[in-house]
C-alpha cells in the first residue's frame, strides 16, 4: 500500500504534465493517439473478467516527455455495464532496450445489482470505485520482438464488493510478422497470475492482431484460457474479435 501510495501521489502532484513525447534540442513533440473499436465480447484489462456482451473500447493518450495521460473506457450500448480507467503514467526508465514504466489511475466499474425492499426486487446498475498503481519493466530483444512484466495491484473505495486484486502478468510481443503484400501480424501472449480476495486463478491469454500498411484498422482477437481458478464464477474458455480504428497525431513546440 505504500508504493501505491506513492505513486498515486507522483502523479497526481504531475497532472499539469499529462502527456509525454520525444524531445530533442529545438522542440518538444506532443503525441495524441489512440483507438476506437468495437468488439462481441467486451474484455477488461484482465481478461478473465468480461462484459459478456458487445461493447465499444475507447483507450487514448495524450503524452509529453516521460509523462502520459490514457483514458481507457469500455462500455456496452446502453452504459449499464463497463468500466472506465483514468491512467497517469510516468516513464522512470527509457533506455534503447529496456524501459521502466509506473502507472497509479482511479478506476470505475458498472456493475448489475439486485436491491429488495419489503415489496419487490429491482436490478440497477452500481458504480464501484478503486485506485490502482502498476509497475512495467519491458525489454526490447529485436525491433520487432519484446518481453515484459506487469504488476498490477487494485483497492476498493467501498466496503462490499471486491476489495483487493493483484495480477501479474509476464508478456511477450512479436510484431511486424509479413503475411504477404501489405499485411502484417502481431502475436502477444501472456501467462498471468490473478488474486481477487484471496481467491486465486492462473490463465494464459492470447492476442491476435491483423493490420494492413497504410490503413487505420485493424483486427483483433483474444483467447483467454483458464489453467486453475477458484475465483467465484470463472469461465474456462472465453473469446473476443474487435474492429478498431486507430490514430496518431504530433504536435511539434518549439
Amino acid at each position: 500500500m505504500n508504493l501505491m501510495k506513492l505513486c498515486t501521489l507522483m502523479a497526481f502532484a504531475l497532472m499539469g504534465r499529462l502527456v509525454y513525447g520525444q524531445q530533442d534540442s529545438t522542440k518538444t513533440v506532443n503525441t495524441f493517439s489512440g483507438f476506437v473499436g468495437v468488439t462481441n465480447n467486451g474484455f477488461s484489462i484482465i481478461p478473465t473478467f468480461s462484459l459478456n456482451r458487445p461493447a465499444v473500447v475507447t483507450n487514448f493518450a495524450w503524452r509529453k516527455n516521460r509523462f502520459s495521460f490514457n483514458p481507457d473506457i469500455r462500455l456496452v450500448s446502453d452504459a449499464s455495464k463497463g468500466g472506465m480507467i483514468f491512467w497517469l503514467r510516468y516513464q522512470l526508465v527509457e533506455q534503447k532496450k529496456f524501459s521502466l514504466r509506473v502507472s497509479a489511475h482511479p478506476a470505475f466499474t458498472l456493475v448489475k445489482r439486485i436491491v429488495s425492499d419489503n415489496t419487490a426486487s429491482q436490478e440497477i446498475t452500481e458504480m464501484l470505485r478503486f485506485l490502482a498503481y502498476e509497475i512495467m519493466p519491458n525489454y526490447q530483444i529485436t525491433s520487432n520482438w519484446s518481453v515484459s512484466a506487469v504488476y498490477l495491484q487494485g483497492n476498493a473505495l467501498q466496503l462490499h464488493g471486491p476489495q483487493e486484486t493483484k495480477v501479474l502478468f509476464l508478456n511477450t510481443s512479436i510484431s511486424n510478422i509479413k503475411l504477404g503484400g501489405d499485411l502484417r501480424f502481431q502475436l502477444v501472449p501472456s501467462f498471468y497470475f490473478l488474486n481477487t480476495d484471496g481467491y486465486t486463478g492462473k490463465y494464459l491469454s492470447l492476442t491476435g492482431i491483423l493490420s494492413k500498411k497504410e490503413s487505420p484498422f485493424t483486427i483483433q482477437s483474444t483467447i483467454n484460457q483458464t489453467f486453475t481458478s477458484t475465483i467465484p464464477d470463472n469461465k474456462q474458455f472465453m473469446w473476443n474479435v474487435m474492429l478498431s480504428y486507430n490514430f496518431s497525431k504530433n504536435f511539434n513546440q518549439k
